[in-house]
This record gives structure tokens, sequence and C-alpha cells, in this order.
């Protein structure tokens, strides 16, 4: 079995933030950058699945639809889900430009896992919907009907997460590390008895109990 992450492309929201604030998070388009990032990144995914086809779970947020649809994968990709549980950390609604600054600070000095936004989440919420959509796709890519690939188009910190939960990395080395850049992608394989990483992320610092990502 085999697991290809992928980042959405740039957005709106990555290169102005006060338009989390104008903007519902959901509706955030991808920028025109955006745009070609994901039209770039439809060969490497071409690449790594061969003829093989594929099942495809997506968050339903507006950047990650437009990033799979930038990818051009036609009938290879066999079943799209659209996937609410892959979908970004939630900040609650409408986001106050003052208040949003605010909270950065706090989430950063608190912890960016335990830290819960007013009428949105927190990293462990996360953490939580993610578990249960993991045990759902173990036991689909078991079937004999479900592809051996399957590819996630999500979001930076859900990513994180994600493997976090996989691995059972612990919370302060997934707070060591960084997103995937936008449209940057990661493998999973499985050889029967344990999820492997193609290769590790970006790490902005040792995590304080020297854990290591495997």
């Amino acid at each position: 079995m085999r697991i290809i992450l992928l980042r959405h492309g740039q957005s709106l929201g990555n290169i102005d933030e006060l338009a989390y604030c104008r903007v519902p998070d959901h509706s955030l388009p991808l920028t025109p950058l955006g745009e070609d990032q994901a039209v770039e990144a439809g060969p490497r995914v071409k690449t790594l699945l061969g003829d093989a086809p594929v099942a495809v779970y997506v968050s339903p947020y507006v950047r990650t639809r437009a990033t799979l649809r930038g990818l051009d994968l036609g009938a290879q990709a066999e079943r799209v889900v659209a996937e609410p549980r892959l979908r970004e950390q939630d900040w609650g609604n409408l986001q106050d430009p003052v208040q949003q600054e605010v909270l950065k600070h706090q989430r950063h000095a608190f912890g960016h896992f335990f830290f819960r936004l007013p009428n949105g989440e927190s990293g462990a919420d996360v953490d939580d919907r993610l578990a249960a959509f993991l045990v759902d796709l173990e036991t689909r890519m078991t079937r004999p009907d479900h592809p051996d690939t399957a590819l996630v188009v999500s979001h930076g910190l859900t990513i994180r997460l994600l493997c976090r939960r996989l691995f059972g990395w612990s919370i302060e080395l997934f707070e060591s590390l960084s997103n995937l850049e936008t449209c940057e992608h990661r493998v999973l394989t499985h050889d029967g008895a344990r999820w492997a990483l193609d290769r590790p992320f970006s790490q902005w610092r040792a995590s304080p109990d020297g854990e290591t990502q495997v």
C-alpha cells in the first residue's frame, strides 16, 4: 500500500494573511502561481503513479479541489472522495485582524498542538479527526476493489498531523517540524508491517526530547 501526500498550491491566504478576515477559509482560492504549481505537480504525481489507478481523498476546500483539478489525473483517478476530515485546522469564522495577531503569539507561546482557537480547533482536535480518517483509509485500502495507492490532497498542518498520528511521533517532534511547501509531496509506503516515509520533513529546530523522524 502507498499514500501520496500533497499540499495544495499557493493560495490567497499564503500571500495575504488579512484575506482570512474577509474570505471564509474554505473559500480561499489559489493564486495564479498556485494554479501553475498544481499544473507543474501533475507530471510528478503521474510519474509516481505509473499506469496504476489511484483513489483520491481531497479536502473539500476550494484551494485543495483546485489543486486536484490542476493535476489533471483524468480517468486514472479511479475514485475521488471529498473528505471533510482532511480540512485545515479551523480558526473559527471570519477572523478579526487584531485578534488574529494576538492569537498567533499566544499559540506560539502555548504550543501549536494544544492551543485551542476561540470558536475553532486545537491541533489535538485535528489529530483526533485524522485518527478516524486513517482507520477508515487503511480499512478501505485492504479491500480488493480499492487501488493500492491513495492520493491525499490536503493542507500543511493537516499533513504534518496525519504523519504524527501514523508514525506515533511525540508532540515535541511534531512542533519542531515545518509544513511542506505549497504543492510539495511526501510518499508513505507500507511493507505489510509498518509505514515508512520517503524523506523527512524540514525541521526548524531539534526536537527537545531528541526524537527523530522515521
